[in-house]
C-alpha cells in the first residue's frame, strides 16, 4: 500500500484471531492534552463494545496504558474504576492479576444501551462526521489508489463471503462481520494516502461500529452491508471521486434511518 508519509508507530497488543490490528492500535493512540478519565474510559468502552477488546482479554498494565495514551497513571486508574462500575472490566490482584474485559461482557447489549441513550441530534451529528471524514478518504483513494491495491481489498471482502456454504454466502457471526467490515473500510480509506484523514477515519469508524453491529444481526443484513461496501470499492476502482462520495452518502443515509428506527424501538420497550 502506498503512502505519502509514514503512519506513526503505535503500541502493539496481542490480537485475537480475526480482530483488525488497525483498529486495535487506534484504541491505544495518545489522547494528548485531552487526557481525562472520561475520555480514556470512553475509548476503552467503545473498543469493548465493538469487540476490538474481547471478553476475557487482559488489558495492558496501567503504566503501559498511561504511557501509550500520554496521561497520568492516576487518570488510567480513574478510567478503570468507571469501567468496573459499568461491569465492563474486572480487576484481579496478585500473581497473574491485572485488569480484564469482563468474561460475560455483551457488546450488543452495551451498544443497544448506548444507542438508546444518544439523542437524535447527536446520532445525526456522528453520522455527518463519519460521512465527511470517510468521503474525503474515498475521494483521495479514487484518485490515488493503484488497481492492484483495490483488487486486493475486493478479493478479501469476496473471500470472506464465499467462505460460507453456497446459498449462504454472508454466513458469519455479527462480531466476525464487524471485524472484517471495519478493517476493509479502513484499508480502503488508507488508499487515499493521507495519514491524518486515515487516523481520524479509524477513530470515527471505531465509534460508529458498535451501532452498525446492531443493524447486522442476521445473514441477510450482513449481506446487504457487504454489497454496500463492495459498491464503494467499485467506485474507487473506477477512479470516480463523485461516485464514491454519492455511494457513501446513500449508505450513510440508510444507516441513519435504520438506527433511528432501532433507537425508537429500544425506547418503546
Amino acid at each position: 500500500m502506498r503512502h505519502n508519509g509514514e503512519v506513526p508507530t503505535l503500541p502493539q497488543t496481542e490480537p485475537e484471531a480475526g480482530v483488525p490490528s488497525r483498529l486495535r492500535n487506534a484504541v491505544f493512540q495518545s489522547v494528548a492534552e485531552e487526557g481525562k478519565a472520561a475520555l480514556v474510559e470512553r475509548r476503552l468502552r467503545v473498543a469493548i463494545n465493538r469487540g476490538v477488546l474481547q471478553a476475557g482479554e487482559r488489558l495492558p498494565p496501567e503504566s503501559e496504558l498511561a504511557k501509550s495514551l500520554r496521561v497520568s497513571p492516576v487518570t488510567v486508574r480513574e478510567a478503570l474504576v468507571l469501567l468496573r462500575q459499568s461491569g465492563l472490566v474486572t480487576t484481579k490482584r496478585g500473581r497473574g492479576g491485572g485488569s480484564f474485559v469482563t468474561a460475560g461482557a455483551d457488546p450488543a447489549s452495551h451498544a443497544a444501551a448506548e444507542l438508546a441513550s444518544i439523542s437524535r441530534t447527536a446520532l445525526r451529528d456522528l453520522a455527518a462526521h463519519y460521512f465527511a471524514v470517510t468521503a474525503g478518504c474515498l475521494e483521495l483513494a479514487a484518485s490515488r489508489a493503484a488497481p492492484s491495491e483495490v483488487d486486493a481489498i475486493r478479493a478479501r471482502l469476496t473471500a470472506f463471503g464465499d467462505a460460507a456454504p453456497a446459498g449462504r454466502r454472508a454466513q458469519s457471526t455479527p462480531a466476525q462481520w464487524r471485524h472484517v467490515a471495519d478493517d476493509i473500510v479502513v484499508e480502503l480509506c488508507a488508499l487515499g494516502q493521507s495519514v491524518r484523514l486515515t487516523k481520524e477515519q479509524m477513530r470515527v469508524q471505531s465509534e460508529l461500529s458498535p451501532l452498525l453491529g446492531l443493524l447486522a444481526v442476521d445473514d441477510a443484513e450482513r449481506e446487504a452491508q457487504r454489497d454496500e461496501i463492495l459498491g464503494l470499492v467499485d467506485e474507487v476502482a473506477l477512479g470516480d471521486t463523485a461516485g464514491a462520495r454519492e455511494a457513501l452518502r446513500a449508505t450513510v443515509s440508510d444507516i441513519v434511518e435504520r438506527l433511528e428506527a432501532k433507537r425508537r424501538s429500544l425506547l418503546e420497550r
